[in-house]
């Protein structure tokens, strides 16, 4: 894994190898380090991507739905074929497509908070 900050609005993370249970920790916690500084994009290039798991597949939901609470878009770039399949089987890549602000944390339309 390398990280690119060099652009403050987009941060870009590459994965590489096996992105699997003993392997998606560190990716993690790079992803909570980024979007701590609220980039507008935060991409993810898995260009070298070997292996992904269930728990691979779940940082990349945790990278969305960090993205959706602090206003960072989320982008997957040099997708392998194996990851494609494996986000639109799973549903995933219906998630990725919503615009921001329309995840499960967003505010529902028609509701009106409360003082």
């Amino acid at each position: 894994m390398t990280v690119d900050r060099s652009d403050p609005a987009t941060a870009l993370i590459r994965v590489g190898g096996d992105l699997a249970y003993t392997t998606a920790g560190p990716l993690r916690a790079e992803v909570d380090r980024v979007i701590a500084d609220a980039p507008a994009t935060l991409v993810l290039d898995f260009s070298d991507l070997i292996f992904i798991d269930s728990t691979g597949l779940g940082v990349i939901v945790h990278a969305w739905r960090e993205g959706q609470q602090c206003g960072t878009a989320l982008r997957l770039c040099a997708v392998p074929r194996f990851l494609e399949t494996i986000l639109d089987m799973t549903g995933v890549t219906g998630l990725l497509d919503r615009p921001l602000g329309e995840g499960p944390t967003a505010p529902t339309k028609g509701t009106a908070g409360t003082a």
